[in-house]
């Protein structure tokens, strides 16, 4: 298995926490998306003709969106059977929030690269799009704690719903987006990196007991 990695993006880390989590043996193969944009050279795009990280490569098999990566890690590689959605409740709940997770990639992600990496965009507008989603996901933790979940899904474990949208929110502050007024996000965080097998990346470090 390889995975096409850039240590600083975001989706590549879910990819890489995913298969630190299931503790799946890969080969990494650095793509220099910045400065260097080496996704959008024709050779990347032969192996991804969106010129997107992460790209994984399995046998045969190749997916090139980040979604599609969790997805099928979960479904193929998962001996604990608590990853990927096992029931039309949790498929529906999984699907919503991989969508949210795109979101949050379109807003804090976005500011992140423009104030990181120099992309061109409106970090204003970004960082306002990503307070709104951030608003929305911190009451959903919260209700989510008073009836006893810890998770973003229905299910009494994470799910592949939770990696997709943990980079984003973990990595918000480097787009100048605060988790300040976010206590429940922030507690969820901690249980993320309290969870076997989680690694850490550029900016992410273990968890603590500070909150």
């Amino acid at each position: 298995m390889k995975l096409y990695d850039f240590e600083l993006h975001a989706e590549c880390y879910a990819a890489r926490l995913m298969l630190s989590l299931l503790g799946v043996p890969h080969e990494v193969e650095t793509v220099d998306v910045y400065p260097e944009a080496a996704h959008l050279t024709p050779a990347f795009r032969a192996i991804n003709p969106l010129g997107r990280v992460p790209v994984l490569e399995d046998g045969a098999l190749r997916f090139g969106t980040v979604q599609g990566i969790l997805a099928y890690l979960a479904a193929a590689y998962d001996t604990s059977g608590q990853w990927a959605p096992d029931t039309a409740v949790l498929r529906g709940e999984v699907a919503g929030w991989m969508a949210i997770a795109a979101e949050l990639a379109a807003t804090a992600g976005q500011a992140r690269l423009i104030e990181t990496m120099f992309a061109q965009g409106d970090a204003e507008a970004a960082r306002a799009g990503a307070e709104g989603l951030l608003r929305v996901i911190d009451q959903h933790l919260w209700f989510g704690e008073v009836e006893g979940r810890d998770w973003l899904c229905s299910a009494p474990h994470p799910t592949i719903a939770d990696i997709a949208c943990f980079p984003h929110l973990v990595l918000s502050e480097d787009g100048g987006i605060s988790r300040q007024d976010y206590p429940a996000i922030r507690r969820w965080i901690d249980r993320v990196k309290r969870l076997p097998g989680f690694t850490v990346m550029s900016g992410v470090f273990a968890t603590s007991s500070a909150l």
